[in-house]
C-alpha cells in the first residue's frame, strides 16, 4: 500500500489496537486511558486528514478521490472483492464529525456502569464499522463496515440501556438487517450490471464510469438500494425502530447513533443510489420525495406529543434525517450540499442534546418532562446548554441548523414545478413545528417552579461532562458563523456527481 492508503487506513487500524489494548485491562481507570488516548489519536488524524487534502487540492491534485489505493482481498474465476478507499471532501467531513462525536461520547460515559470495558469494547468495534464505511469506495467493503457498524447496536442496547432495551434492540436488529437484505440485493443488481464485457465489478469509480447499468436495470435496483440506506436514514414509514432505539440506548450510544450511525443511510443513498443509478433517480424520485418529505413533517409532529425527553430528541432525528435525504433527492448541486450540510449540523447537535439529556437524566432519574421543573436555577450550566442545542435545533441564525436547512431549502426550490415546490413548502413547515416543541420543553423543565424538592440537591455538570459539551458547541457555533470552508469543501466534491 502506498503512504496515503496506509495513513488512511490507521482510522480503521488504531480502534482495531484499542480494542486488542483493553482486553489486558482490570479496572476503569484504564479503561478510560485507552478510550481517551484512542480517541484522541482519532480526532489528531481526521484534523491532520483534512489538512493534508487541502494541501494537496491547493497544489493542483483535482482527482475525485485523494489517498486512492486499493487492495485485493479475494479474488475467484469472476468476482474480485478489493480492499478500495479514499476520500473527497464530503468523506474528510464525515470522519471529522465521526472523530468528535466519539470524543464527546467517551466523556459522557466517563462514568459508564456495569461492565466499562465491555461497553467501550463494543463502542470501539461499532467505531470500526463507520470509520471503514466512510473511507471505502468499494461497494462490497462498504457493505462488510456497514454491516460491522450495525452489529453492537444489539448488545450496547440489550445489555446498557434502559426502559424497554430488549425490545428496543431486538426491534432496531431486525428492521436495520431487513433493510440491509435489501440493500444486498441492490448491490449485487449493480454489480452484475455494472459492465457490457464480463469485467464486473464493485468500484464505484469504475461502475460511474463506465456508466453502462441499462435503465430497466436500474428501476427495480434503485428502490431498493435507497431503501435500504434509508432504512438507517429514518425513512418513512420504516423510521420505527428510531425512537425506541434512541430512547432505551446509553448515552454515548445515543450520540453515535443519531450523530453518526444515521448518517451512514445518509451518505449510502448518496454516494450509491445516486450517483450509480441516476436514471432511476430522476425517474423514481418522486415516490421517495413524499415518503422523506412525510417523514420531515410527521418527526416534528410526533415529537410535540412526547413527554419522554429522548423520544422528543428521537422524533426530531427523524425529521432531520429526513430533511437529508429530501435535499439528496432534489438531484441539484446546492441541495446536495445542504444535504451533506444538514448531516454535519444534525450530528453535532443532536449528540449535544443526547448527551445533556444523559446528564440531567443521570440526576433527576427521570426523562418526563412532567416531573422536572425549574432546573435552570439548580444546573444553570447544562440548562443553558440545553437552551443552545434546541436553538440549533430550531434553526437560529448564528448556529449550524440555519446554514444547512436555508441551503437545502433554496436549492429544493430552485425547481420550477409545482409538485417540488409544494413539498419544499411542507418541509420548511417543520421549523415551526420545531420551534413549538424545543419552546414547550425549555419552558417546562427548565423554568417556573422546582417540581420535586430532591431535585434541589442536585449539582451542575463535572469537568468530564463540561469537556464534552464545550466541545459539541464550538463545533454547533462554529459551523454557524464560518460555513463558508464547509461549503465550499462540499461542492467541489459534488461536481462528479452532480454531473
Amino acid at each position: 500500500m502506498t503512504t496515503q492508503g496506509l495513513f488512511l487506513s490507521s482510522f480503521v487500524a488504531v480502534p482495531v489496537l484499542m480494542l486488542l489494548a483493553f482486553i489486558p485491562c482490570r479496572n476503569i481507570k484504564q479503561v478510560r486511558t485507552i478510550a481517551v488516548i484512542g480517541a484522541a489519536i482519532e480526532m489528531i488524524l481526521a484534523l491532520t486528514l483534512l489538512f493534508w487534502f487541502f494541501a494537496l487540492r491547493n497544489a493542483g491534485d483535482m482527482s475525485e478521490m485523494l489517498f486512492y489505493d486499493s487492495v485485493n482481498w479475494y479474488q475467484a474465476a469472476n468476482m474480485s472483492i478489493n480492499y478500495t478507499i479514499g476520500v473527497d471532501g464530503i468523506s474528510v467531513l464525515m470522519l471529522l464529525l465521526t472523530a468528535v462525536i466519539i470524543v464527546t461520547g467517551t466523556f459522557a460515559s466517563w462514568n459508564m456502569n456495569p461492565l466499562p470495558k465491555d461497553f467501550f469494547m463494543w463502542l470501539t468495534l461499532l467505531s470500526v464499522g463507520v470509520y471503514g464505511f466512510f473511507i471505502s469506495i468499494d461497494m462490497f467493503t462498504m457493505f462488510f463496515f456497514y454491516e460491522i457498524a450495525l452489529i453492537p447496536m444489539y448488545l450496547l442496547i440489550g445489555l446498557w440501556g434502559t426502559g424497554k432495551k430488549e425490545y428496543s434492540a431486538m426491534k432496531l436488529t431486525l428492521m436495520l438487517m431487513g433493510g440491509s437484505a435489501f440493500l444486498l440485493v441492490g448491490i449485487f443488481g449493480i454489480y452484475y450490471n455494472s459492465s457490457t464485457t464480463g469485467n464486473y465489478t464493485f468500484n464505484i469509480l469504475e461502475i460511474a464510469q463506465n456508466n453502462v447499468i441499462p435503465l430497466t436495470a436500474q428501476r427495480w435496483i434503485f428502490p431498493l438500494t435507497f431503501l435500504g440506506f434509508g432504512v438507517l436514514g429514518a425513512l418513512f414509514p420504516f423510521h420505527t425502530w428510531s425512537p425506541d432505539g434512541h430512547a432505551s440506548a446509553p448515552t454515548a450510544v445515543s450520540m453515535l447513533h443519531a450523530g453518526v450511525l444515521m448518517k451512514l443511510g445518509g451518505y449510502g443513498c448518496f454516494r450509491i443510489a445516486m450517483r450509480l443509478l441516476p436514471e432511476a433517480a430522476d425517474e423514481l424520485s418522486w415516490i421517495f420525495i413524499i415518503l422523506t418529505g412525510i417523514s420531515v413533517l410527521y418527526g416534528a409532529l410526533g415529537a410535540i406529543s412526547q413527554t419522554d425527553l429522548k423520544y422528543i430528541n428521537a422524533y426530531s432525528s427523524v425529521s432531520h434525517c429526513g430533511l437529508v435525504l429530501f435535499a439528496i433527492l432534489m438531484m441539484n448541486k446546492t441541495a446536495m450540499t445542504g444535504a451533506v450540510m444538514q448531516m454535519l449540523s444534525h450530528g453535532l447537535m443532536t449528540a449535544l442534546f443526547f448527551a445533556l439529556i444523559g446528564m440531567i437524566y443521570g440526576r433527576t432519574h427521570t426523562r418526563d418532562i412532567r416531573q422536572m421543573g425549574g432546573l435552570m436555577k439548580i444546573m444553570p450550566f447544562l440548562c443553558v446548554c440545553y437552551v443552545i442545542a434546541g436553538l440549533a435545533s430550531l434553526g437560529l441564525p448564528g448556529l449550524s441548523g440555519f446554514v444547512a436547512e436555508m441551503t437545502i431549502f433554496v436549492g429544493s426550490f430552485q425547481h420550477p414545478d409545482m409538485f417540488h415546490r409544494i413539498f419544499t413548502i411542507i418541509a420548511i413547515s417543520s421549523i415551526v413545528v420545531t420551534a413549538v416543541y424545543i419552546l414547550k420543553v425549555v419552558g417546562k423543565i427548565l423554568y417556573g417552579p422546582v417540581f420535586d424538592k430532591h431535585h434541589l440537591e442536585l449539582t451542575d455538570a463535572v469537568w468530564h461532562e463540561k469537556i464534552a459539551i464545550v466541545v459539541l458547541i464550538i463545533c454547533v457555533a462554529g459551523m454557524g458563523i464560518f460555513p463558508g470552508w464547509i461549503s465550499h469543501l462540499i461542492s467541489n466534491s459534488l461536481g462528479y456527481i452532480v454531473h
